[in-house]
Formats: C-alpha cells, sequence, structure tokens
C-alpha cells in the first residue's frame, strides 16, 4: 500500500477493482464501511462476479476478466479529454510536460524496438530527451508533439466507452458513471483510493493493470494524499514482508537487485542504480544505493566483506535469467533440476498446471518440505484416486518432511498491507518434532559449512565466509535477526556534517537508513527496515494507538517502513509553496524551515520548497512517471492484450496485428504453448477467488472451516446453467485444456453472461481452497485447469482468466 487500512476512512470514493475485500480481507474491510459511515464515501466495485464487496456497494459494473486495462485506459481518456486532471498537481509532479526521444513510436499494439523473434524489446528509444546538460527537456505549455502528454493523450484516444462495451462486456452507461465519479476526485477537497490484490496481478499483464491505475490517480493527484493511494490488499499476513525480504528470485532484501551475468565490474554495477538527477536539485535518493548494498553486504559476510573485495561482491550470485517457480518447474521437468527445498509453500497447489508440476516433481532426486501440516506438495507422490491419480511405483523422489511451528508458536514481526512491522509474541510451544524455521534453516546451515570446511568443495568462499554471529549458531533468534536487518553501527559512526561529532557508537543499533554508510562501517540486512530496532529498541512491538490529529496515523503504533512513514510520496499532499491542497487532511506540510505534521514527511527534512525538489524522491526526475521509461517489459504506456486463453479470435484495439493478441513479451515454455486451449472446444471463461470461510489451503485441515465450506463447488450464472441444463446443487465437470474438475455447481444470479465483441461470454467461478490433503471433503486443486504463463514482469501465474467447458457431470 501507498497508504495504509486506517486511511482508508479518509476516502471520498473508494474503487475496488481486481479484488473482494469485503471477502477476502474482511477485518480490513472495516475501514471502507468506516469511510461509507462516517466521510459519506461512495463505494464502486468493477468485478467479473456480484461479489461480497459489490453487496455492499454504491455502484456495480460486470467486467470480462483480463480486460480491466481497456477500461482504466478509457477512464484515462475520459480525465483528458473532459479536462478533469489535478492540473497543479500534473504540472509539478509527474512528467506530463518531459519530452520523449524522436525514435519512440508506438504501432498496432506494439511500441518501437520489438524483436519478434525473441520476444523482447529494445528499449533504448523508450526515453526522455535530453539537453546538452544531462538535464531532460521539457514544454511546460504541453505544445510539444512529442511530450508525455501528447503521447499519452494519443496512446489512450483509442480506449473509448465503445470500446470498453466491445471489448470488455461493460455497457457504455455503467462505465460513464463510474468515470464521472472517479473524476469527481481531480479537486482538491475529494479523494479516491483504490484497492486491489490477485484479481489484476494474477494475469499476463497484470503489473500493467496495476500501473494503469496508478496513473489515474496521478491524474486525478491522488497519490500522497490522505484518502488516496494505491492499496494493494496482501493475501497473506506477511506476504509484505517476504517481498520486502527478496521474494522474486533477482531481488535482493530491500528491493535491492542481483547482478546479471554480464555485470562481472562491481563499481559498474553499482553505477547502474544510483542514477544521476534528470532535473536540477532533484534527490534522487536511489544515489545511495552503494550505502544499502554494502551494509547489506557486511551483515552477511561480515569481516569477510571488504572494500578489497568489493564486499563480496564475487560471492553474489550473476543471473542469465530470472528463476521464478514457473521457470523452476520447467527445469524440473526438463531434468536440469533435481532438488527442491519447498519452505511455507504449496506449489503443487499455488503453480499452474497441475498435472506439469507434478511431472517435475516427479523427476527430483529429493524435495525438502518444510510446513507445520501434510500439504499436497509432499503428499504428492501418494494416489488420491480422481484427486491426484499418480502411480507411486514410478515416482522415485525422495520426500523429506521437516515439521515447522506456527507463527503463534514463536517470536518474530509481520509486515502488512499497509507496511506495518507489528512485533507478536510466542503463544505457545510447537508440537511433537516441529521446529521454527530459523532452527531447522541454521541447522542445514551449520551442517552444509561443516561438511565445506572438512571435505571442501567447488567455490565453497559464499559457505564458509558467510557471517554467523548468533548466540546459538544452530538456533537463532528472532531479536537477533530483528536486530541485524534494522541495522548497526560497526564503528564510531562521526556526523558527516561535523566529523568531531560522534552521532552513533559502534555496536549501536541505528535510527534509520539515513545513517548508513558503504566504508563498511555499517550493517542492516535490509535498509528500509532500518530503524525498526531502534536505539531506544524495538518499536516494532510499540502498542499506543493514540491519534493526535485525527487523520487516522497512530505513529506510535508498531513501526512503519520507510522510516515510520505511513503515507509514501506525502510531499506531493502540498502544493509547489509546501502548502497542504486540503488543510483538512493535513499530513505535512512546511512551517518555513522545516516539514512537519501528522506524518513523517518523504522529502528532505529542511528543504525549502522553493527550491524545485520534487516529491517522489528515489526517481531522478522526482516526478512520477505517467511515461514508465524501460521500467516495464511490455511498453511505456499500459497497452491492453488478451489472455493467453481468449474467447476472441483478435485483439479488437489492434486486429491487424496478431502480434498484439497476447502479451507479446511473455514468456512462454514450448510445451506450455501447446496446452493452451481455444475457445472452440473451451467456450467459457474461468476465473479462480478466495471465500471469507477458508484460508488458502491451510483451513481444510480444520473441522470448523470444513463446516462451514465442506465441499468443493463452482459458481456459475443462471443462463449458463440453462443452457447445459444443470440445477443448482448438481454435480459439473469443468475442463481446460490441462485437466478437469468436478464439483457441486452453485447456480446464481451473481454471474451474468456479458456480450464481448458480438458474442455472449459465460463467468465461471473457482474457488481455490479444496485439494486431496485435510478434513474437508478431498477435491481437486484448481490449479489442475490453469495455464502455464505469467506475468511480463513478475512472472505471476495467469489464474485469473483462461478458457474451460462446462457440462453436467
Amino acid at each position: 500500500m501507498t497508504n495504509h487500512w486506517v486511511d482508508i476512512r479518509n476516502a471520498d470514493l473508494v474503487l475496488i477493482m481486481g479484488g473482494n475485500a469485503a471477502e477476502a480481507h474482511p477485518c480490513g474491510f472495516k475501514w471502507v464501511t468506516e469511510a461509507k459511515a462516517h466521510n459519506k464515501a461512495r463505494l464502486i466495485v468493477v468485478d467479473p462476479r456480484f461479489t461480497r464487496s459489490a453487496a455492499i456497494a454504491d455502484y456495480y459494473a460486470p467486467i470480462r476478466t483480463g480486460t480491466d486495462i481497456v477500461f482504466l485506459g478509457a477512464v484515462i481518456n475520459y480525465l483528458l479529454t473532459n479536462d478533469k486532471i489535478q492540473h497543479e498537481y500534473v504540472r509539478n509532479y509527474t512528467d506530463l510536460s518531459f519530452i520523449v526521444k524522436e525514435g519512440f513510436a508506438f504501432e498496432q499494439g506494439l511500441f518501437s524496438g520489438y524483436d519478434a523473434q525473441a520476444r523482447k524489446y529494445d528499449k533504448s528509444s523508450w526515453d526522455y530527451e535530453l539537453g546538452d546538460d544531462g538535464y531532460v527537456r521539457t514544454d511546460p505549455t504541453f505544445a510539444h508533439p512529442r511530450c508525455v502528454y501528447n503521447l499519452l493523450k494519443q496512446h489512450y484516444s483509442r480506449y473509448t466507452p465503445e470500446m470498453v462495451e466491445r471489448i470488455c462486456g461493460t455497457v457504455q452507461e455503467k462505465f460513464l458513471h463510474i468515470a464521472e465519479q472517479i473524476a469527481s476526485t481531480a479537486t482538491t477537497d475529494r479523494a479516491m483510493t483504490i484497492m486491489y490484490a490477485l484479481g489484476w496481478t494474477q494475469h499476463s499483464v497484470g503489473s500493467q493493470m496495476i500501473r494503469c491505475a496508478a496513473m489515474v490517480q496521478l491524474l486525478l493527484g491522488n497519490i500522497g494524499i490522505a484518502g488516496g493511494g494505491m492499496n494493494a490488499l496482501r493475501g497473506h499476513s506477511n506476504i509484505q514482508g517476504f517481498t520486502d525480504l527478496g521474494l522474486l528470485s533477482n531481488l535482493l532484501p530491500g528491493y535491492l537487485t542481483l547482478p546479471g551475468e554480464k555485470e562481472q565490474d562491481y563499481a559498474k554495477y553499482i553505477a547502474a542504480r544510483a542514477p544521476r538527477p534528470l532535473r536540477p536539485n532533484q534527490l534522487s535518493y536511489w544515489q545511495n544505493y552503494s550505502k544499502f548494498h554494502v551494509s547489506l553486504m557486511k551483515a552477511w559476510w561480515g569481516d569477510a566483506a571488504t572494500a578489497q573485495n568489493d564486499w563480496g561482491y564475487e560471492w553474489l550470485p550473476k543471473l542469465d535469467k530470472a528463476y521464478d517457480l514457473l521457470l523452476a518447474i520447467e527445469l524440473m521437468n526438463q531434468g536440469k533440476m533435481n532438488g527442491y527445498i519447498c519452505q511455507g509453500f504449496n506449489p503443487l497447489a499455488a503453480a499452474p498446471n497441475k498435472a506439469k508440476a507434478i511431472a517435475g516433481f516427479s523427476q527430483l532426486k529429493y524435495l525438502i518440505v518444510m510446513d507445520p501440516l501434510a500439504t499436497e506438495t509432499s503428499e504428492f507422490w501418494r494416489n488420491h484416486g480422481e484427486h491426484n491419480d499418480v502411480d507411486p511405483t514410478k515416482i522415485q523422489t525422495e520426500v523429506f518432511r521437516l515439521p515447522t511451528s506456527l507463527f503463534a508458536e514463536e517470536d518474530g514481526a509481520f509486515v502488512n498491507s499497509g507496511r506495518w512491522l507489528q512485533w507478536h509474541w510466542k503463544g505457545a510451544e510447537p508440537p511433537g518434532e516441529a521446529r521454527s524455521d530459523l532452527e531447522i534453516m541454521a541447522g542445514l546451515f551449520t551442517r552444509i559449512r561443516k561438511l565445506y570446511q572438512s571435505e571442501g568443495g567447488a567455490y565453497p568462499d559464499p559457505i564458509v565466509k558467510l557471517a554467523w554471529p548468533y548466540a546459538n549458531p544452530d538456533s537463532p533468534t528472532a531479536d537477533e535477526l530483528a536486530k541485524e536487518y534494522s541495522g548497526r553501527a560497526l564503528k564510531d559512526l562521526p556526523d558527516p556534517k561535523d566529523p568531531t561529532r560522534i552521532i552513533r557508537k559502534a555496536g549501536e543499533q541505528l535510527a534509520g537508513f539515513a545513517e548508513l554508510r558503504d566504508d563498511g562501517s555499517t550493517v542492516s540486512g535490509c535498509w528500509i527496515f532500518c530503524g525498526a530496532w531502534g536505539p531506544t529498541g524495538n518499536l516494532m512491538a510499540r502498542r499506543d494507538n493514540s491519534d493526535p490529529t485525527g487523520i487516522g496515523n497512530t505513529l506510535n503504533w508498531a513501526w512503519a517502513w520507510p522510516a515510520n512513514r505511513r503515507v509514501l510520496y506525502n510531499r506531493a499532499s502540498c502544493d509547489a509553496g509546501g502548502k497542504p491542497f486540503n488543510p483538512a487532511r493535513k499530513l505535512v506540510g512546511w512551517n518555513g524551515a522545516a516539514w512537519g505534521g501528522a506524518d513523517v514527511p518523504d522529502y528532505k527534512a529542511d528543504e525549502d520548497p522553493a527550491n524545485g525538489m520534487g516529491p517522489f524522491i528515489m526517481l531522478p526526475e522526482g516526478v512520477a512517471r505517467l511515461f514508465a521509461r524501460d521500467a516495464m517489459n511490455e511498453g511505456p504506456f499500459p497497452e491492453h492484450y488478451e489472455p493467453f486463453e481468449t474467447p476472441l479470435a483478435a485483439n479488437p484495439l489492434n486486429p491487424d496485428q496478431p502480434l498484439a493478441l497476447n502479451n507479446p513479451i511473455a514468456r512462454v515454455f514450448q510445451g506450455d504453448r501447446e496446452a493452451f486451449g481455444k475457445s472452440d472446444r473451451f467456450p467459457h471463461v474461468a476465473t479462480t477467488y478466495r471465500l471469507t470461510e477458508h484460508f488458502h489451503y491451510w483451513t481444510k485441515h480444520v473441522e470448523l472451516n470444513a463446516i462451514l465450506q465442506p465441499e468443493q463447488f463452482v459458481e456459475i450464472g443462471e443462463a449458463l446453467a440453462k443452457e447445459i441444463g444443470v440445477a443448482a446443487g448438481e454435480r459439473v465437470r469443468v475442463t481446460s485444456n490441462r485437466g478437469y474438475i468436478t464439483a457441486v455447481a452453485m447456480v446464481t444470479k451473481r454471474i451474468k453472461a456479458l456480450r464481448v465483441d458480438g458474442k455472449t461470454v459465460h463467468t465461471v467461478g473457482i474457488p481455490i481452497h479444496w485439494g486431496f490433503t485435510g478434513t474437508a471433503k478431498t477435491g481437486f486443486l484448481a490449479n489442475t485447469l490453469t495455464p502455464v504463463v505469467g506475468d511480463g514482469n513478475s512472472q505471476t501465474p495467469e489464474f485469473k482468466s483462461f478458457l474451460v467447458r462446462v457440462e453436467k457431470a
């Protein structure tokens, strides 16, 4: 979240799209009801199904799954065409006036630089035009044909209400009503917040869906303000923290990145990630990348990481590609990966195409599963009838189950969707032989290190030189790790402005990332967490919910990254002179000498706004990007591409370019492409989702939850049920080109057939929670049906839109 849960109550308009907060996040959803009850906020829901969120919405519109960019792109067109933008905000705080390079182009769904054979772009033309001084050229009048404003307007001129109805199936009247409501927040006295979840991320263009919504918010001036923002609703209590610590295979903690195989030179690696400002007097805070990186290397390799060996840079892997889950399973199937450690994860249920995952697991020499429960992954080799019809005699994989403790059986911190690090305390001892993840991982490491030390091995240095400074090497404590990722001084730290003054003594915890150094004198395992366990102790454990300003910023409750800041980019809540756009919802402001207010300023604390420093301080431009430059793989503007399994023969936006039917840069392995289904055999569109009564694949092990939702079902509309001759409660068979499931049919009015590009399209809803382990009635894993293709940037699988055939069982 750019904002946080409590801040939702400050909104005047709440848009839930790509999520179902009332169902999947019922505790957090109370802040939507607070906004409605006390702020007279209106709630709009756009979703393929009439969900629990839609049930209390002020306005609902259906949409065909996978077409959100068309809807959002048409909102952008509406805002620009009707001049419903926050002018002072976009002129000062976005790149609308920036001039783009002459070579940049877009034609029939493809941007300049496309290589069809390689399925990737040369992005060199996706950039700003620079002047002789090295700064970006701008046109504040917006007259230049290549300024971002004109390119943006041109790009989305094709995204009309008529096109929304044709592609999304959302009738024009509904779209226009929603666009008008959204546009009402372009004024400084109104704010809209957007709440989304996996309904956007789990698409082959998911990252671009999210970016398109962020562009809407920027045009309206809704980023950085109370009641605004782009608010991702995480599906687990610690998914945010998992991501912060390097979830993706190319990431290091704190969103630092691993080097590529061509980046053998340390200085060049740092320089590529520490960009100089593109405008005068911009902070471009990533210029401090070396401080974050060196402090991380000191956390990992301690005294062995020195300036002479580039802080252990040689020991970091240099990636030839991103080794995500989809690639890992592909490599298993190719026989190129023969061992897999699965920690707190059920990939047989979470990866697409269950049959491919089982084939890959079956070729492993060993599979280690660290989990409190017996999962489908740990039991993949057992035959469970039609729910898991395998022959154990043909599976040679040796499976090791290492039972772990649960969160309630250990100390530690969760990072919630709002970026709050909240400490929790051990409530019980784990049962039986279960151990904490820390103890298991430490035990594995110390044994592996001992083998390297006694027997040698290929390239032992990254293992044998790893720092392991814990009181009990076989069982590090949560406190020790928290202090390490927060950070401490290894030497006395002099004040950069006065070398005679020591601001932090050796061994002392750091107060924040501004104290990090790149000379080896500081350690921090995750720079954005720096200060969470500071000189005064564990700030994550604070429980003071006082709110002196009434804006919802309880700064003494736990600790939020970065720097305990609750609303990111909050400098943008003020005008160019530092006065709040909306004094009634003041977050920060300039008092003539310093910035202060209800939040920790996301800005240089003593920077006079007259100097022109932009509020988006991480970027070299100092302003937000409506033109993404080379940051996104598909292009600098979000463009609609159909899901890889689509009911349409062509992309209506680019009907004459077959390369633009689906995401042109999405990675597709050859066997997976052959497994895609076509609409002639699979005429119905399916999407997966969660229920309130279950938590992913865990609670089917709990009797009470199994009673509440005992049996697998699928949702189908009344029109589809009539077409296939099925009544509510009867069983249906749902088939894709990869397999089938059978389940009870829930015939409902909540899913309506849509008219899309001249044809009727039926949507099928498939809850994800069933499988062949647990207390609930056994069922099929929903990903029996799903295709193997991921988002073009994150490789998140396309679970939210695929083709099936529904028939009476």
